[in-house]
């Protein structure tokens, strides 16, 4: 590998439902980065991936797979059925996403449930990006997108890991409130990550001219 490959970094967007995360991955995409979608990817796993198939079946049963298509419903019931059988499933896709954005070429990864599904334990990233907003905005947002009501809306976001110990967990947030521009954040972001992988790129450098 080259020096600048070896000075690349490995970055995380992630944060809970509703904060408009895709949207900050779409606006990122324009500036030239690549970010891959760790829900898509499962998808895309699930379907095609021969070995998480048979282990899915092996936890599931024979019939998730009929004419080799996923039986999503039968799948949705098992997760939705007990945390214990949730857990299991996530057991065993998780690792094949991980190996999978590994083998990407990828050094951007967009991940909603990075810390619960152990990302940053499955995968060496660098850094961390959160993407946050007031509970009330993703409120709005998750009642519009899924046309639902304001109860089930608030009864997702309480599913999951807090917004505070999201923000505490990562090292960059990006505020997307609706208020906040998010241009001169991005920019500030991709600057500050650019600034550090030049710092990498001289310490390799100079290791390898001291040798």
């Amino acid at each position: 590998r080259g020096l600048l490959d070896r000075a690349a970094m490995k970055v995380a967007i992630t944060g809970g439902i509703g904060v408009g995360k895709s949207f900050v991955c779409c606006l990122l995409h324009d500036r030239g980065v690549q970010v891959y979608d760790c829900d898509h990817a499962a998808k895309r796993l699930m379907a095609t991936d021969a070995p998480l198939r048979s282990e899915l079946q092996a936890a599931v049963g024979e019939e998730l797979y009929i004419n080799n298509v996923l039986q999503k419903g039968l799948l949705a019931r098992f997760i939705l059925s007990s945390e214990a059988n949730k857990r299991l499933v996530e057991g065993i896709v998780h690792p094949y996403v991980a190996r999978d954005f590994e083998r990407s070429g990828m050094d951007w990864m967009e991940a909603a449930v990075l810390f619960e599904a152990r990302f940053d334990e499955r995968v060496a990233l660098d850094y961390v990006v959160c993407v946050t907003a007031p509970d009330d905005v993703r409120v709005a947002r998750v009642m519009q997108r899924d046309h639902i009501g304001r109860d089930k809306a608030m009864e997702w976001i309480r599913c999951q890991m807090s917004q505070d110990e999201i923000r505490r967990r990562s090292d960059f947030e990006i505020v997307n409130d609706g208020l906040n521009d998010l241009a001169p954040q991005l920019d500030l972001l991709l600057r500050s990550l650019e600034d550090e992988r030049k710092r990498r790129f001289r310490i390799i450098r100079n290791n390898r001219n001291i040798k």
